[in-house]
Parts: C-alpha cells; structure tokens; sequence
C-alpha cells in the first residue's frame, strides 16, 4: 500500500505545522531558564544512557562542534558528566549528573503540565492514538534513515538472474 502524493505532500505540511507550534510553545516555556530548548534536547538525549559525544551528535543531527558547545555548557551547569572510554582512550562517555538527572526531570514534568493544559479538549483516547500514530511515523522516518544511510544493496541473486 503506497501513500498518494497528495496524501504525503499535505503530511509534510502537518509536520512542518505541528514543527513550528512545537518551537512556540518550547520558546515559551523556556524564557527565564537556565538552559534553552537546544540544551534541554541535548540533556534529553543523554538522559537515554551514557554513549559517545559522536554517537550523541549524530543522534541529534548536530555537527561534532555545535554539541562540544553544548555539552561544555552543561558541564559547566553540572548536568553532565564526561569520562574517557574504556574501550577507546582518545573517545569521552557523556553521562547525566545527579543534578542533571533532577534537571531532566523537571523539564519534562513542566512539558507533560503543559502539554495536559494545552490538550484540555482531547480525549485520553484521542491523545493515545496521536502518540500511537507519531511512534509509527518516527519509527517508519528512522528506518528509512538508516537504510538510506546504509546505502542501497543490491538483493539479486544468481538463481534470479
């Protein structure tokens, strides 16, 4: 089943929409914080588990510089934490700090209040099929991300040929 181009040019434009309405109510809730949107997405993506700034830069799609900046600030905030790699000597492990991990979850407790009081008018039914509906989304985008990245492959074999 294939999605008609329609159908996929007006989606764009919902993403894009949803996007922006996003951005506003961030920047709203931000003003006044300590750290700013970019920061807080950054503590997001550390507060999965300790990794690489490399493999966190890439996951963010973020040049290595940009996330050296913010991971130095957060740092200097004490959020988080850098320590060598065990396996890789020349690579640092960035990890969440206790306060960071209390940081995280502040934010994220402010987002879900927000969120709940912009979403009066839902059901919890509505809001459960919209969350099932953007994992889908996010899932299907990723996948054809990595495959795209990969390369393609060609499956042919010798007994098609």
């Amino acid at each position: 089943m294939s999605v008609k181009p329609g159908t996929a040019a007006d989606l764009v434009y919902r993403i894009f929409d949803l996007q922006r309405a996003v951005r506003c109510v961030a920047a709203s809730n931000v003003r006044g914080q300590d750290t700013g949107v970019a920061l807080q997405g950054v503590l997001r993506f550390v507060g999965e588990g300790e990794s690489r700034a490399t493999q966190l830069a890439e996951r963010l799609g973020v040049s290595a510089p940009v996330l050296s900046r913010h991971i130095a600030e957060l740092e200097e905030q004490g959020f988080v934490v850098r320590r060598p790699d065990p396996l890789d000597g020349r690579a640092q492990l960035v990890a969440l700090s206790a306060s960071g991990i209390e940081k995280l979850r502040t934010i994220e407790n402010q987002r879900t209040a927000t969120l709940q009081g912009l979403l009066q008018d839902w059901t919890e039914g509505d809001a459960e099929e919209t969350a099932q509906t953007l994992k889908k989304l996010a899932e299907s985008l990723r996948t054809a991300a990595r495959a795209k990245t990969a390369g393609a492959t060609n499956t042919t074999t010798v007994a098609e040929e």
